[in-house]
């Protein structure tokens, strides 16, 4: 192929791969391909792998594979890695941090060429080792306090200010918050900004309740606390929409109607939280971009860049207004 198009292995080599093709002349790299498509060759991503002492694989580690979230973040991180002809091996775990360190040893036992970790505690002693040996990992949609590695997230607290905002430009004084675990960055950050802004523009201190896990039945039960304490609530605002959707259960077993005497807002705007009864009004976050950004910022560091600065890139998010919210009952 090197003779048909008239130029060096290597230059054919760097050319037919996509992590290196920006380093050879265009003109150069369509004359190669065009060879490669005119004597049928393909790519074998082992042989490949076999030359750079690669297996062109990734490793993603996510905290539980019935959320529906991690979809797009999956197959916007799938779809990156592919066009790089590397293959995408998905572990779930536990919140515990044994289950977590035993997966990820599991990935690096195949030797995975790096990680995507959807794990990520504030305090997380898995990421700290990781880093201590070496291993090219990002984090996405959460982050650690000490900055790790790079984190590709979502804004939280621009997201959960403009639930809170929406809710009182309706009227809403009565505000209340379903949080998720607070050894998280997406559930302290989102409460953070709930406690802030809800005081800021009512000038009261609103109740939370921290539910043990981002889920249904977590967010049903400190749904029910806090309705029970604080009946005067008119509004809350969950910290996901799994949580949303325990907001929704408990409201029915009091006799409230969501989007009439309880408003509700999500996060995350996850797949079919428009054909809710009522339709979830939630912040949505581009997590195909997310999952997409994330694997991008991993081939540019296995493929010889620079290690990228270890701090959290945000992306921006939206309010998806729909009929869970409305003004506060008269």
């Amino acid at each position: 192929m090197a003779e048909a198009a008239g130029v060096h292995t290597s230059t054919v080599s760097r050319a037919l791969n996509p992590a290196t093709r920006g380093v050879v002349n265009q003109e150069t790299a369509e004359r190669v391909v065009a060879a490669a498509k005119k004597l049928g060759y393909e790519p074998h991503p082992l042989a490949r792998g076999l030359r750079t002492n690669r297996t062109m694989t990734v490793g993603m580690v996510i905290p539980d594979v019935e959320n529906p979230l991690f979809g797009p973040i999956i197959a916007g991180v799938e779809a990156e890695l592919g066009e790089a002809d590397y293959s995408l091996l998905i572990v779930n775990t536990q919140p515990e941090a044994e289950e977590e360190a035993a997966v990820v040893e599991t990935l690096l036992r195949r030797r995975v060429d790096g990680l995507i970790l959807a794990t990520a505690a504030a305090d997380d002693d898995v990421t700290r080792e990781l880093a201590d040996r070496g291993v090219a990992a990002v984090m996405v949609n959460r982050h650690d306090n000490a900055g790790t590695f790079p984190a590709i997230v979502g804004d939280d607290a621009k997201g959960i200010a403009l639930a809170v905002e929406h809710l009182v430009d309706m009227g809403h004084r009565h505000l209340a918050h379903v949080a998720g675990p607070s050894h998280l960055s997406t559930g302290a950050a989102r409460a953070a900004t709930f406690a802030e802004r809800t005081r800021a523009l009512t000038g009261a201190e609103a109740p939370v309740a921290e539910a043990e896990w981002f889920g249904t039945e977590p967010g049903t039960t400190a749904s029910r606390r806090l309705l029970t304490e604080h009946p005067e609530t008119t509004a809350i605002i969950a910290g996901n929409d799994l949580l949303a959707l325990g907001c929704y259960r408990t409201a029915r077993t009091m006799g409230l109607e969501v989007g009439a005497d309880l408003s509700v807002t999500g996060y995350n705007d996850m797949p079919l939280a428009d054909l809710m009864q009522p339709p979830l009004t939630s912040v949505r976050v581009p997590y195909r971009m997310m999952g997409r950004a994330a694997a991008r910022v991993l081939l540019d560091w296995m493929s010889g860049s620079e290690p990228p600065e270890n701090t959290p890139t945000y992306l921006e998010p939206v309010l998806e207004v729909r009929g869970s919210t409305s003004p506060p009952p008269s």
